[in-house]
């Protein structure tokens, strides 16, 4: 290359550099453009069609399992390709001409454009590969009537000069078209009687000029790297030449989609706080890999941020997030639509039919049913996805939704755009008959029933199917209808509602709310809470293995602090937060039940919590965990079960640095008519008590036993179970049956691995037999049981 053209070049590359490293994004205001590198974010790119059974998947699986299939597609069986290898050679060592980068709306094509002219001025991408890489943009070119030349059209571009242009005469110079946005372009591409230009400079219908460029009668030497939606991949394939390659855009990986949100927020702790936010709401977590949706849900989080909102406790409800989205498609791809709501109404009729027939693709004849005006279906329709499906012998175009949680959220849109609300209330009917399988298309319901929502989806209010949700939630809450899981979606449709005063109807007639065994997720946690504080009195609650870690329970403070009646297991709690689970519990209340389990609290942290449950109504049960059970942690312990009128029994496992099998120590202190018969009534595994070996538990026990015996006069049994069946253990026995005259029986099992199991070596089957001494005055007998 001659330096008169590399000085060109470079004073083009230095213009497009300064053009290009920022971008306008939809709620830009005038200068408020941001930096490209700020927010772009590399995307999962695949060359490899997918079959049948795998499109189905991408668009069905939700969440993780979501994500699972995304980093399936990004292995190298699914031929990833990063945008720099676009014009790799292929299998046969070709290079190829043109490049088609197909992509649904909302997945980052014209980012993508945009993010490649930056990075060839940079010198990141196609530096040896192509001398000059152009951008003509199809949504700018339809505006043009009159006759332009392929220059002209160049030049309608700030940073293309005519010292660029002269750049064209050049034969031997390498050039790259980047043609962003094919499925915009307004024209037919039929053949005209239109001589074809061969020139450059040569001007004709704009037409006429692109479709030259397109089939290589205009610079043939040139490639083509071109964009468009999957809806003109077939038309823009005409027009090329052979040598094609083939890409689609997937969106984002779960990788992805944790560095954009650390793009955008910078500041790691916002980042990480935004994107936990966001994958425990299964829903939008998998909406997450559309780039734009992205975006939105990023925005919105700012938003609450500099208002002062704390993240981790305000979350707006996800049918918000994809009014937004349809919204922004609606404002910025259907310009050529005068009536939107009849495309949203077209689309839900679609959405509905086949969600009842449990299909996520369909054919064409299902469009057309869908669709009286063709051109909705497919030209001016960004809401769905099209692609060509191998069907034995032939290829069969096929359409679907970006994903299952659209075509429910259009099916619920369906409802309230009928023309006919007593026909919407009928078909409604229908659906609540299998509430278990169209539970989003519900949640979506209560969502676009909330007042606030955008008025261009619905036009027009519907009170009577708003009332008829609301009858229908509180008739399953009087009548109890529900398993717990369903319970729980009951939860996340008032927050989709978000109307307080029905909250607090709702959460009235509810009463005492339990979830047993139930896992639940951030996101359920900010509902519950939600609804938990739309109430004047909170007379119960219980949370049983729920999976509340101390991060939750931070978020559910507020309102089981509140709670009259409260039964509460919290996991893997440290000592630095036992101040949250204290101020959780409060003062006052009936404690049915607290169990702090897979924890490691210290003697100091079990003090404090024992000194809060005094300052309950009542106590239940209550199970701590602990790091290790002191003589004096052991005389609290049982100086509470002693004072308390109500806690019956009192449990602490230990979980010691020092023990070396699997189960940790336990010992359950439990209260009977006022003095204890169960003193010892589980303790395993001896080495978890603050010792090295078994003798030094035994030390521990014989202090602790010569100090607190005496408290005890109604002990009459003493069950053990122990790793180590040793001769200090045998002592203390002896030394505790010489001591207390009330006991009648100790019995003991040793938990060691032993042949007679049958397999030596495995750790989970116990020694087979148990030893029973019984004490009846003068008589002592001794058993030995086989299990």
């Amino acid at each position: 290359m001659s330096r008169n053209h590399t000085s060109k070049i470079n004073k083009y590359k230095t213009s497009i550099c300064s053009t290009y490293k920022k971008v306008k994004e939809y709620n830009s205001g005038p200068g408020e453009n941001v930096l490209l590198d700020d927010r772009y974010t590399e995307l999962l790119i695949v060359e490899r069609n997918r079959k049948q059974r795998e499109r189905e998947e991408e668009i069905c699986f939700r969440g993780k399992h979501h994500q699972q299939v995304l980093k399936t597609r990004a292995c190298e069986a699914y031929s990833r390709i990063p945008v720099d290898q676009l014009f790799k050679p292929d299998k046969g060592r070709d290079v190829p001409k043109a490049v088609i980068l197909q992509g649904h709306y909302g997945h980052g094509k014209s980012f993508t454009a945009q993010k490649i002219m930056y990075d060839w001025a940079s010198g990141k991408v196609f530096k040896d590969l192509f001398h000059l890489v152009l951008h003509l943009k199809c949504t700018d070119l339809n505006g043009i009537s009159e006759a332009h030349s392929l220059v002209d059209l160049l030049s309608d571009c700030p940073d293309f000069t005519s010292e660029t242009a002269e750049v064209l005469k050049d034969s031997k110079m390498k050039v790259l078209f980047l043609i962003d946005g094919f499925d915009e372009l307004k024209f037919s591409f039929e053949k005209t009687s239109t001589v074809p230009p061969k020139d450059p400079f040569r001007e004709a219908p704009v037409e006429a000029t692109l479709s030259a460029l397109l089939k290589g009668r205009l610079l043939p030497k040139c490639c083509l790297l071109v964009t468009t939606r999957p809806t003109a991949s077939d038309k823009l394939s005409k027009l090329l030449s052979d040598s094609q390659r083939f890409a689609d855009i997937l969106g984002f990986t779960e990788e992805g989609v944790k560095e954009y949100f650390e793009r955008f927020f910078k500041e790691e702790l916002v980042a990480k706080k935004a994107f936990d936010c966001v994958r425990t709401n299964e829903t939008l977590y998998t909406a997450c890999f559309i780039p734009v949706i992205c975006w939105i849900t990023c925005t919105v989080f700012r938003e609450q941020e500099e208002e002062g909102m704390d993240i981790t406790k305000e979350l707006e409800t996800t049918t918000s997030i994809f009014v937004h989205f349809v919204s922004i498609l609606l404002k910025h791809h259907c310009q050529g639509l005068s009536q939107p709501e009849t495309l949203l109404r077209s689309l839900g009729q679609l959405a509905e039919r086949r969600l009842q027939e449990h299909q996520v693709l369909f054919d064409e004849k299902s469009l057309s049913e869908a669709f009286p005006d063709p051109s909705q279906a497919t030209k001016y329709n960004p809401f769905l996805c099209n692609f060509l499906l191998g069907k034995k012998t032939k290829q069969e175009r096929m359409y679907s939704f970006m994903h299952l949680s659209f075509q429910e959220f259009f099916t619920a849109l369906q409802y309230l755009m009928m023309e006919n609300e007593e026909e919407a209330l009928e078909k409604l009917r229908e659906l609540f008959k299998n509430v278990e399988r169209f539970k989003p298309v519900i949640q979506f319901l209560f969502g676009l029933s909330n007042g606030k929502i955008d008025p261009h989806l619905k036009k027009q209010s519907r009170p009577s199917i708003k009332a008829y949700l609301k009858k229908w939630l509180l008739s399953v809450l009087e009548n109890h209808r529900m398993h717990q899981e369903g319970m729980l979606h009951l939860l996340h449709c008032l927050y989709e509602l978000h109307e307080e005063e029905f909250v607090r109807e709702a959460m009235g007639v509810w009463g005492e709310m339990k979830f047993d065994r139930i896992p639940l997720t951030r996101t359920d946690c900010w509902v519950l809470l939600y609804c938990l504080q739309c109430c004047p009195i909170i007379r119960g609650l219980k949370l049983y293995y729920c999976n509340i870690t101390a991060e939750k329970l931070r978020m559910l403070q507020p309102a089981l602090s509140r709670c009259e009646e409260l039964g509460l297991t919290v996991e893997s709690l440290s000592d630095a937060d036992v101040g949250v689970l204290i101020s959780a519990l409060g003062e006052g209340k009936n404690l049915t039940k607290l169990s702090v389990v897979e924890s490691s609290l210290s003697p100091e942290s079990v003090k404090e919590v024992l000194s809060a449950l005094s300052k309950q109504k009542s106590v239940g049960k209550v199970r701590l965990s602990l790091t290790t059970i002191t003589v004096p942690t052991a005389a609290l312990c049982l100086d509470f079960i002693q004072n308390a009128e109500t806690c019956r029994h009192l449990e602490l496992d230990v979980n010691s640095p020092f023990s070396t099998t699997r189960s940790p120590a336990s010992l359950t202190l439990s209260q009977s008519s006022g003095s204890f018969t169960d003193f010892i009534h589980v303790f395993c595994d001896v080495t978890g008590l603050r010792a090295k070996s078994p003798d030094d538990c035994t030390i521990v026990l014989e202090s602790f036993t010569d100090w607190r015996l005496q408290t005890l006069p109604g002990l009459e049994k003493v069950e053990l179970k122990v790793s180590f069946l040793t001769e200090s253990w045998a002592h203390w026995i002896l030394n505790l049956i010489h001591m207390c005259p009330t006991l009648e029986e100790v019995e003991l099992r040793c938990t060691k691995p032993s042949g007679k199991c049958g397999e030596e070596n495995n750790p989970l089957l116990p020694c087979n037999q148990r030893v029973k001494i019984q004490m009846r005055g003068l008589i002592v007998t001794q058993e030995i049981q086989d299990y």
